[in-house]
């Protein structure tokens, strides 16, 4: 089975910026256009890191109007001068702060593999591993031979029901067409559940094989090129018509995968079946088998998610012959383990999913990939550490204000809906006020002692790790709920919504400089980490979100006639963003990207209402020439700094539900009326839309 590691619903994906408190200085006049003649300057014993109030004038292009491109106004300089590294598809404010974490994460990493470590504790497991990820002598020694026995074995599976049975062992981690996770009952949070999902594809989605642009044919070309090398380094003949065959077997999975947009649909992504109702309803594949050696076969329902695409891949597996099967299984152990394995087999893999798929130039220096590696097997361990050296409880005091001056905008926001009635309010508030928000790090971590590592087995210890995370969370079942648990470690740069908790989760590495600034001035932090808050918030009641109630269930708490106006409202946003086109030919997807819309949407509307509402009434001063409310955009239209690879724009438009910086800035403003007053921005402008055509949600 294809291990789905517990995915979060609703993920950030961007960079952020913050502080805290109300301005009480004497208010200056002028609140449009650039900027006004009466200026104040900010004067601080502590000084920001970007600029002298929290934003980076200097990578400003003035000569742009704000209402003409208010992405490239806040960041033209930046995009002029910045050059994507090498070995990133992307690049930007994100970027730059995961790159901070990164080197924070390799001193801890390094500082346990000096120490004289008991066995069997945290910081050996974390040095033996990364020094084994380190070790390219060794690995270029062994060759193949620590994969060997894993494809003797599959060499070795005669049938169909034999090779259903090996995809479900998670000592071997096979290429299924089936994948699959724990996480709560999305009707019934009270209890853990298996779900379900489709998978088994080697390239990032159905679209890569089924689209019919030349540039998905070219990816089509190198993937192939990519299949037959792995085969070839695994010894066998004619490996050629072998890529086809595997090709073709892909193709045929695609035609039956659901598009990324129907794969939000929580309604439909929610069928409850027996393991009986399950075997009956897809025969073709050996449901049973797999679930026994799993582990899971003990289990009374299941919920599948995409239902008919599972029952179409069972045929499709089914009809399959056993050596294409086989040949699949072959080509994807050998490029899932690359990493361990010796360079050029690591490099025939990064040419494809690195270069072909995303534009990579180069592969990450091998310690990045060692300290991505250990993380994402040990991040609690290493996130505790992390914790100690680079979070302050200050920061965490910031952040409970801010989020309840988020939470009370929200409040006051809901109250004031003219298209909602009152019945609908009662249940939005009641989640609203039931929000369970995480900041920083867990209030407890996650016990790794039955984890064995080893320094002379990477590929051993990695099998080890990958069992031990799929017993972790099978080991849920049956169980309570633990909504003390993270999605994400606290050197993560990202934060998250999860509706089966109702809770808004912000690790501690997006809670640092320069995006966590105590120091920059309040409006700025409203206008970045502000912004994220309402954001997380905003995923609470966006199309998908709102379909979960304040403990976390799905159920539909709206009237018909609340849930059809807040329709209208998100058909509009839909219409918007279709109309995008970053790259020739290659539209935003706004059924696909909507969530995610509506989460920016509303991150701006409730930061802003928080920022006013913390003046107290007052003017915000103007300082360097940018009043309050500019100070604010600015801000927010800062955190979506971002250079893509044209190779990796594609891949987001294909697979992301986020869309592209500047229409994360552009699409939002330009629907928030303060923002044309703040700029002055007028009919004729090319953001401008008359006033009844701006989406205006919560």
């Amino acid at each position: 089975m294809t291990i789905k590691r517990i995915i979060v619903p609703s993920v950030l994906a961007i960079s952020v910026a913050m502080g805290v408190g109300a301005c009480k200085d004497k208010p200056a006049s002028g609140e449009t256009g650039h900027k006004s003649q009466a200026t104040t300057t900010k004067t601080s014993q502590n000084t920001p890191e970007l600029g002298s109030f929290g934003v980076a004038l200097d990578l400003m292009d003035q000569s742009v109007k704000p209402g003409d491109d208010f992405f490239k106004y806040v960041n033209g300089k930046w995009l002029e001068k910045t050059e994507i590294p090498a070995d990133k598809s992307n690049y930007g404010s994100f970027t730059k702060l995961a790159d901070r974490s990164e080197k924070q994460v390799q001193k801890i990493i390094q500082d346990m593999a000096k120490s004289k470590a008991a066995p069997g504790s945290n910081e050996q497991k974390i040095g033996d591993l990364y020094a084994a990820f380190m070790d390219t002598d060794t690995i270029e020694k062994k060759g193949l031979d620590p994969i060997k026995a894993d494809l003797d074995y599959i060499r070795s599976l005669k049938d169909h029901d034999a090779i259903a049975a090996a995809m479900g062992d998670p000592a071997y981690g096979l290429q299924s067409p089936i994948g699959g996770w724990v996480w709560t009952d999305a009707k019934n949070p009270e209890e853990y559940v298996f779900y379900i999902t489709q998978s088994g594809l080697g390239m990032p989605n159905r679209s890569y094989y089924l689209d019919d642009d030349d540039k998905t044919k070219k990816t089509r070309a190198a993937y192939l090129v990519f299949l037959n090398k792995m085969l070839g380094f695994s010894g066998v003949e004619d490996t050629k018509a072998r890529a086809q065959a595997v090709m073709d077997f892909e193709t045929e999975m695609a035609k039956k995968h659901w598009k990324p947009e129907k794969r939000r649909n929580r309604d439909l992504t929610y069928n409850k079946m027996t393991m009986k109702e399950l075997v009956d309803y897809a025969p073709g594949f050996d449901w049973q088998s797999m679930a026994k050696i799993a582990g899971i076969a003990d289990q009374d329902h299941f919920i599948l998610r995409e239902k008919d695409a599972l029952k179409g891949l069972a045929e499709v597996f089914a009809k399959t012959p056993v050596n294409v099967l086989q040949d699949y299984m072959t080509i994807h152990h050998i490029s899932g383990n690359s990493a361990y394995l010796p360079k050029d087999i690591d490099d025939a893999s990064f040419a494809f999913y690195g270069t072909a798929v995303r534009g990579t130039e180069q592969q990450r220096d091998r310690w990045k990939r060692a300290v991505s590696f250990v993380s994402g097997n040990l991040g609690e361990a290493i996130g505790q550490v992390y914790v100690q050296r680079h979070f302050k409880p200050s920061a965490k005091a910031q952040m409970d204000e801010l989020v309840e001056n988020l939470r009370s905008a929200f409040k006051d926001g809901i109250d004031g809906l003219e298209w909602m009635g009152e019945e609908t309010k009662a249940q939005a508030q009641d989640k609203l006020a039931k929000f369970y928000p995480k900041i920083g790090y867990p209030k407890k971590w996650k016990d790794y002692s039955t984890m064995t590592v080893d320094r002379n087995d990477l590929i051993g210890s990695a099998k080890s790790t990958n069992v031990w995370q799929w017993q972790d969370m099978i080991g849920k079942l049956g169980k309570p709920i633990d909504k003390e648990e993270w999605g994400m470690t606290p050197q993560t740069v990202n934060a998250y919504y999860n509706p089966g908790y109702n809770e808004i989760v912000f690790p501690a590495a997006i809670l640092q400089a320069p995006f966590f600034d105590p120091n920059a001035d309040p409006a700025v932090n409203y206008g970045g980490i502000g912004a994220v808050i309402g954001h997380e918030m905003g995923h609470g009641f966006d199309d998908q979100g709102a379909k979960s109630d304040g403990d976390g269930k799905q159920r539909n708490w709206w009237t018909p006639e609340d849930e059809a106006a807040f329709k209208d409202r998100t058909k509009v946003l839909v219409e918007q963003y279709s109309a995008y086109e970053p790259l020739p030919g290659h539209h935003i997807n706004g059924e696909l990207t909507l969530g995610e819309n509506i989460g920016d949407l509303t991150g701006i509307t409730m930061a802003y209402a928080a920022y006013k509402k913390s003046l107290g009434g007052k003017e915000a001063p103007v300082i360097d020439g940018y009043t309050g409310d500019q100070r604010f955009f600015l801000s927010y239209g800062q955190i979506w700094q971002r250079k893509f690879r044209e190779d990796a724009l594609i891949n987001r438009l294909k697979t992301d539900p986020h869309s592209p910086g500047p229409y994360r800035a552009n699409g939002i403003v330009r629907n928030f009326d303060a923002w044309y007053d703040a700029f002055d921005v007028k009919p004729g402008d090319k953001l401008y839309l008359a006033p009844e055509k701006r989406v205006k949600i919560w």
